[in-house]
This record gives structure tokens, sequence and C-alpha cells, in this order.
């Protein structure tokens, strides 16, 4: 097993990514989360300045692939945040176009069991006209259902009592960057078992 280690944005993500589903995806690919993962605390503390720090504490945890996980948010394209983030010792960085939560709105079969119907599904959960967690408080309000509160909480239901997983998020035929994550990993996979067969 590899043993990848992750900086995120924010505690969102660090839920997802700790996360047992999380967990199970990555070992499936032959991966070893190192924990905890590292909080940057806000996208903003994705800097040069302040990355080697957060890439020093994995190196010290024995992370031998260090991957990080941001929001694309109001950034004018992926490139450029991969370029503002960008450092030696960094494996890859993943980029939730616009927000995490488009992630979970392409996630339909989490979906319907928070709001326990059986006909969701969101058409572009990237597109949003909006932000996506203020399109998750629409979906609500649109369902009769309680508002999914703020996000660090919703992250942990969704995850706890509605199985939120990124590779089924990868399944929506308009939810790239969720494509982009599960295909990495499963690309690796692929390599060690052809590596195997040798």
């Amino acid at each position: 097993m590899v043993k990848a280690g992750f900086i995120v944005e924010g505690a969102s993500e660090r839920i997802i990514v700790e996360s047992d589903i999380f967990k199970g995806f990555l070992r499936s690919a032959g991966y070893e989360l190192v924990t905890p993962v590292v909080d940057a605390q806000g996208g903003g503390n994705l800097l040069p300045q302040n990355i080697e720090a957060f890439i020093d504490r994995l190196k010290k945890a024995e992370a031998e692939r260090i991957f990080v996980l941001t929001d694309l948010e109001d950034e004018a394209s992926v490139k450029a945040v991969r370029e503002r983030i960008s450092d030696p010792s960094i494996h890859f960085i993943f980029i939730a176009v616009k927000a995490l939560e488009a992630w979970y709105l392409a996630d339909s079969r989490a979906m319907n069991k928070w709001l326990e119907v059986d006909d969701f599904h969101e058409a572009s959960p990237e597109s949003t006209p909006a932000k996506p967690w203020e399109r998750l408080k629409q979906v609500a309000a649109e369902r009769d259902k309680r508002g999914p509160g703020n996000k660090v909480a919703f992250a942990k239901k969704i995850i706890k009592y509605w199985d939120f997983s990124i590779e089924s998020a990868a399944t929506h035929p308009n939810c790239p960057s969720a494509t982009e994550l599960v295909r990495h990993f499963q690309s690796v996979e692929k390599m060690v078992d052809s590596k195997e067969v040798l």
C-alpha cells in the first residue's frame, strides 16, 4: 500500500476524505490514507508561503504521495488554481468545480436518501447558477425538506446517513472533476494490477 497524504481546503473536505467510504476507495486502488488529513482552513491558505508547512507535516507522517483537494470557487480556471498551489512534492491537485457541494449534487443516490425521494437528478451539478451550496438549499425548499444546515454538519450527515461517495458522484455524466479524481486512482490501480500479471 502506498501511503497517501491529503491537504484539503476545509473541514468539509476533511470529513469526506477521512470517511470510511473514501478510505475504502483508496484501499481498492492500493493506497492507505495518512491521518490526520491536513486542513488548510480555507483555499486562501493554499499558497506557496503556507504549503511547505503542510507538506512537511505529511512527510513527517511518512506520506509517500501528497494530494490536494480544493474548490475552484470563483477562480478563472482549474489551471490557474493548480499553478497557484503547485509544489514539486505534490503528486496531484484535485479541484472540485465550483465547490465540493457540486459532488453531493452529482451523487443522485445520496441525494435521494437525504430527500427521501427516488427521482432526484441534477442535470449539471458543476454549472449551477449560484454556488452548489445555494442549490442544495433550493432543492431542500423545493422538496419541502429541512435545509442542509451548515456545511460541516451536512458533510457529516451525507457520509454517515446517506452514503455519499465520490465514486458515485463520478458516475454522473456532467461532473468531470469528481470523475478526474476517481480515474486518477483507478488508473494507478490498473498499473499495479498489470505489474502483478507480468
